[in-house]
């Protein structure tokens, strides 16, 4: 009876070896075998690469030039813009004049519903589902918003910063203000306007030639290759970037509105060793730990868009611009008709007149650090050197080094 045992097993581990050399044999086969290769393989999944940026640039060189003229083209009769920023850049000022113009129609930070209602969600697990959310949003499709509300009665007056939304607060949605009117909006004014069904807001947006959405929690450029990608949309960036010593003087002065999503951004680090002193022993010394190490992420996500846009095919870069905060404020009316060139805008004199009003102002900022004024940009930009300690400074030019260097911040 042992003999017998002892057969059997025998002859199941023999059965197993040879069933381990026979399945490498296979997978070679299968490599040479043209019937594998006409389709047969599993493929490897796109969203997940593109999603992250990482993507085979030597591949999709060969054809190049074919995916350019496809993807290229600026004759569209619709333009999608999304305006690629982080907090405390001046991005509000950026959207804004857009906001102004008769032929946009602009959302603003609408992803913001997502980072609140999935709060403590770290920032990175969010960036795919940032991206198909703003697939719907360039589509008019706004009820992908309805996932992330607190109530599931969505209106106008509830969504894309409505007090301030020049498409919301003016005819025919509201009888408030005109859209060719340019200027800023009264919030007192257009709270007035009556909450609109979202249904007939999209229609309203499919009537724009150009939608621009402004928003500052995509932190990867690579997240929105695929919509560039999309020949529906051959979506276009501007990425917006300020001195980071200027940011972080912006960021501790609005700390207390910034921690919660200082954490989600910090959370998609805070494995790594350099960041577990992210916990501040003391409560009261919490906001300000939570939003300067967050400016060490910011930098690093920079540093990341700079080096994978250097190396972008032609197809990307014909399709994406870099701007600094310093150049628009300094240079307004230049940087504003290069920008709507970009956006297949025409460059209205009255919009010249608004944004010379804006950075002309006669004081750098107000109290409330997310109000949208006339400020004096040469006071605004140069800030930080009277506001930040000789310490922070150092701490910041030690993270940001590189970036600093590539932006030409010295």
């Amino acid at each position: 009876m042992k003999t017998r045992l002892q057969r059997k097993y025998l002859i199941l581990i023999i059965g197993y070896s040879v069933m381990l050399l026979f399945i490498p044999y296979m997978l070679d086969y299968s490599k040479t075998d043209p019937r594998f290769k006409s389709g047969l393989q599993k493929q490897r999944c796109p969203d997940l690469e593109n999603s992250m940026g990482m993507w085979n640039i030597e591949e999709k060189a060969s054809n190049e030039t074919d995916v350019a003229e496809e993807y290229g083209n600026r004759g569209k009769t619709k333009t999608f813009i999304y305006l690629h920023a982080t907090w405390r850049t001046g991005s509000s000022f950026l959207g804004e004049l857009f906001n102004q113009h008769p032929d946009v129609f602009y959302l603003y930070e609408p992803m913001w519903h997502m980072w609140q209602i999935l709060y403590p969600g770290d920032a990175e697990s969010l960036q795919g589902a940032l991206r198909d959310m703003l697939g719907s949003l360039f589509r008019c499709d706004f009820s992908v918003l309805k996932l992330y509300m607190a109530s599931p009665n969505l209106t106008t007056a509830s969504i894309f910063g409505w007090k301030k939304n020049k498409v919301i607060c003016s005819e025919p949605l509201c009888s408030a203000y005109k859209k060719d009117e340019i200027g800023l909006i009264n919030e007192a004014v257009c709270q007035k306007c009556p909450a609109m069904d979202i249904k007939s807001l999209e229609r309203e947006c499919k009537k724009y030639p150009v939608i621009v959405i402004k928003d500052v929690r995509v932190l990867d450029l690579g997240v929105l290759v695929p919509l560039m990608q999309n020949p529906s949309l051959n979506l276009q960036v501007i990425q917006l970037f300020r001195d980071p010593r200027a940011v972080h003087n912006s960021r501790l002065k609005s700390k207390q509105a910034l921690v919660r999503e200082s954490i989600q951004v910090l959370r998609s680090k805070q494995r790594a060793d350099k960041y577990k002193r992210l916990v501040a022993p003391n409560r009261s010394q919490r906001a300000d730990s939570y939003v300067s190490s967050a400016m060490e992420v910011i930098c690093e996500s920079w540093l990341k868009d700079l080096l994978f846009i250097r190396s972008a095919p032609q197809w990307v870069t014909r399709n994406y611009i870099r701007l600094r905060y310093e150049d628009l404020v300094l240079q307004p009316v230049k940087q504003l008709q290069s920008l709507f060139r970009f956006s297949n805008l025409t460059f209205l004199p009255a919009i010249g007149d608004f944004v010379l009003n804006m950075t002309q102002g006669d004081k750098y900022s107000s109290d409330k650090p997310f109000l949208i004024s006339s400020r004096d940009a040469k006071e605004a930009i140069h800030a930080w050197r009277e506001r930040l300690s000789l310490e922070q400074i150092r701490q910041v030019e030690a993270y940001c080094s590189e970036v600093m260097s590539l932006l030409a911040y010295h």
